[in-house]
């Protein structure tokens, strides 16, 4: 599935109000009444159901911390167009940008402090630890600020000095001259990236640049009810950010290993049990296996074929509440024989001639059920 931040274009700590711009804009860009592309309807159900989720402070922790299994299934869809200031905001939307005003502004933001990457770790776990969770140690590479220069990326004594292209503004003006008059361009510095300021004398442990790659031991807990897809965030364990900004976050991708006897799907957990067309007629007590280990079941007197057993409470863990679990369905598949001993053939000539006995409709048993097991000796 896509990811919610990505489909609306803001970062993981967008606030509410950069979250409604971007949605605004890009319902706009994508509303089916404007856009006829192929793939717009769908692209504009997306970005609703997006900015449903993210814009609620609820849900959004619960995506955060889960992904799309945290927060159920598709959502209401979008918001009235009405909301978003109707044509008038389209016009606005489409032409701004144009002259002094649409200025980037993005350069000037790098003077200061950045956040750093987000990472991605994808984790194998077996399936009985995804139903009920585990602790888990993993090893990442990952940029930490560099402890020798405090992150400044300057030789201890020394520090960054003022950028002589740019003087410190982080950014460069160009006017250019068009037909349509003159336009001031603003770029970023090319000397200092942006930062405003250039190192003269690097740090020699992580050659000018105030961070490092290490790799780092974490121990992460992985809840119950887990599922292949399911993603786990780590608070501040991505790369350090730049000039003092905060780190990124570390995102845990789960895939779980298949069960070779007990499927799952949802919070509900299928798996088959054989038994002789004797224990169906009669009924028994037999091992199966369930996610709790093996247990006793009951198989009802005269059992039907691909007959369904439920087991309550015994499935998956809800994710986010462990008290409440799913069911464990196990279908009966009963095991006819395809040979008899001579003394098994006469019991059952017997019963069928007892059961045909009881009423004119039954007297052809021998070319029917039992005719053509035993044949007609």
């Amino acid at each position: 599935m896509a990811d919610f931040y990505d489909i609306l274009g803001v970062s993981r700590d967008a606030d509410s109000d950069t979250l409604k711009s971007a949605y605004r804009k890009m319902a706009r860009q994508y509303h089916p009444d404007i856009n006829k592309d192929a793939g717009a309807e769908d692209r504009f159900k997306e970005i609703g159901r997006a900015y449903e989720v993210l814009s609620d402070p609820q849900q959004r922790a619960r995506y955060d911390q889960f992904g799309e299994a945290g927060i159920g299934g598709a959502g209401a869809g979008m918001p009235d167009m009405g909301d978003m200031g109707g044509f008038a905001d389209l016009f606005e939307t489409f032409f701004s940008g144009f002259g002094g005003a649409g200025a980037p502004t993005g350069s000037k933001q790098r003077r200061g402090p950045q956040q750093g990457d987000d990472l991605r770790y994808d984790l194998t776990v077996e399936f009985s630890k995804a139903v009920f969770g585990q602790e888990k140690e993993i090893t990442i590479p990952h940029l930490e600020t560099c402890d020798t220069c405090g992150g400044s990326g300057a030789r201890p004594g020394s520090r960054p000095v003022t950028c002589n292209t740019c003087g410190g503004a982080g950014q460069v003006r160009r006017a250019t001259r068009t037909p349509f008059g003159s336009f001031t361009q603003v770029a970023e510095c090319p000397s200092c990236g942006g930062a405003g300021q250039t190192i003269s004398d690097p740090c020699g442990s992580c050659a000018g640049q105030g961070v490092k790659q290490v790799r780092k031991k974490l121990r992460i807990n992985i809840p119950a009810g887990v599922d292949t897809g399911t993603r786990l965030r780590v608070s501040g364990e991505g790369n350090a950010g730049l000039r003092g900004g905060p780190s990124g976050d570390l995102y845990v991708f789960i895939k779980v290993k298949n069960h070779p006897k007990l499927k799952r799907d949802g919070l509900t957990i299928y798996s088959e049990i054989q038994v002789s067309y004797l224990q169906a007629i009669l009924g028994d007590n037999i091992e199966v296996d369930t996610v709790d280990g093996p247990i006793r079941v009951e198989i009802p007197i005269g059992t039907q074929p691909n007959s369904i057993l439920k087991l309550e409470n015994k499935g998956i863990p809800k994710l986010g509440n462990p008290v409440a679990r799913g069911d464990h369905s196990i279908t009966v598949k009963v095991q006819l024989p395809t040979r008899f001993s001579n003394e098994e053939k006469v019991l059952l000539e017997q019963l069928a001639s007892h059961y045909s006995a009881r009423g004119p409709q039954n007297h052809h048993h021998k070319s029917g059920l039992f005719g053509g097991l035993f044949g007609k000796d």
